[in-house]
């Protein structure tokens, strides 16, 4: 197995990414399970609802790229360490809140350091692992998502059977703080990778600058449009389905509670088998390719699922492919990232793209909070996630390939 050939120092930059990036889907997907709970008891309505998920989703893309551009100039471990503490707080808070429109401010605050967590996160186990294993040490690491998922709607039905929801939303927020202190913890003993460090010295020695705006200078402009519209078609079909899922199972298909956690279930497994699947397939296919492949999956899925008519039974078996794809596309997406730019700009960029494509993302959310109201919720998410994959498809057919690149400390490589 590739894992036997990394480094000791690999392997703990390695778990420490993967705990950390679960706990920001730990702390990000509770919220989605809380809709219906905040609708019976604030009378909040779809609409403030899909307001507040994007507004989280919009300062994520801020502190992502802020993240970014800070990792470049003072570490990536350290900056980590920082996104950690702070969108653990404000995960904290937000289960003190009295209203929506206090739960959008601090939900936007704890955006801030969960958008920041991933793309540092990303970026440092990129730069730690060797090429030939880069895609599946990434999406590795992105498979995370899915257990953090999984924790959470297993964390929602067990909080919801011992408390009134009431005070089970509130738990379940507080309970989001607990993973981030032996994050901490582990994190202290990872330095910085040897190529940051190389490019570092090179700037000194040299006097050139790291800054962010290098990113959409001429010959590097390209990339950084391309690659944004790239991270918007995978982060807007995602957040399209995840985020109103919950409430569509319930409200349409009326589901129980219970109910509801065991389709999901189904798809939080397919997410984590198409993490690993994907991780594996970028490294033997190709980035491109593999982007295109889940792509054309992932939005055939979604219109059948929420749009044909079909059994519950029926509806179960679907789940599971659809998280496959769904989740999947996003495994080589952080090895990507990293292989396109330079190591002094490489920061900047990643953080700039993925999240250029969260913050636009994010505005699905709400926009299908709006358009349910004169439509099914079904239909809004079918639309909306369709158009989303198919601009995966034209930004990846534009792109370069970079299965295989090296990275070096040189200013004028990546």
């Amino acid at each position: 197995m590739w894992l036997r050939e990394t480094s000791p120092s690999e392997r703990k930059t390695l778990v420490a990414a993967f705990v950390g990036y679960g706990v920001d889907a730990f702390d990000y997907m509770i919220y989605t399970f809380m809709i219906p709970t905040f609708i019976v008891v604030w009378g909040m309505t779809k609409t403030e609802a899909g307001a507040i998920a994007t507004g989280a989703l919009i300062s994520s893309a801020i502190g992502g790229w802020l993240a970014g551009i800070l990792a470049d100039k003072y570490g990536r471990v350290r900056v980590l360490q920082l996104t950690v503490l702070w969108f653990s707080f404000f995960t904290v808070l937000s289960g003190f809140t009295t209203s929506p429109t206090q739960l959008l401010v601090t939900r936007a605050l704890q955006g801030l350091g969960f958008g920041g967590e991933w793309s540092v996160g990303s970026l440092l186990i990129a730069e730690m692992i060797r090429a030939k294993h880069r895609g599946k040490a990434v999406g590795l690491v992105q498979s995370s998502w899915a257990v953090g998922w999984g924790v959470s709607a297993l964390a929602f039905w067990a909080v919801y059977a011992l408390f009134e929801q009431e005070l089970a939303w509130r738990v379940l927020f507080w309970l989001g703080a607990l993973p981030a202190l032996v994050i901490l913890w582990i994190r202290r003993n990872i330095s910085d990778p040897p190529v940051y460090q190389e490019t570092r010295a090179r700037l000194a020695q040299t006097g050139e600058s790291s800054s962010f705006l290098l990113i959409f200078k001429p010959g590097v402009l390209r990339t950084t449009v391309l690659a944004s519209l790239l991270a918007t078609g995978m982060q807007g079909g995602y957040y399209a389905v995840t985020t109103w899922l919950p409430t569509y199972l319930k409200t349409e298909r009326n589901l129980s509670v219970l109910g509801t956690s065991g389709y999901l279930m189904v798809l939080i497994v397919g997410s984590f088998a198409g993490y690993l699947t994907s991780a594996w397939l970028s490294d033997r296919l190709g980035r491109r390719r593999c982007f295109m492949l889940f792509a054309v999956c992932a939005g055939v899925l979604v219109t059948c699922y929420t749009q044909i008519p079909v059994t519950d039974a029926m509806m179960l078996v679907l789940g599971f492919p659809l998280g496959f794809f769904l989740s999947g596309i996003f495994s080589g997406m952080g090895a990507y990232l990293t292989e396109l730019y330079p190591s002094h700009i490489r920061g900047s960029g990643q953080g700039f793209c993925y999240n250029f494509g969260r913050a636009v993302g994010s505005v699905f959310p709400a926009v299908i909070g709006s358009m349910s109201n004169s439509m099914p919720l079904g239909v809004a998410i079918g639309y909306l996630a369709a158009g989303a994959y198919l601009l995966v498809v034209v930004a990846a057919l534009l792109l370069p390939e970079t299965q295989g690149r090296e990275l070096s400390g040189n200013l004028d490589t990546a």
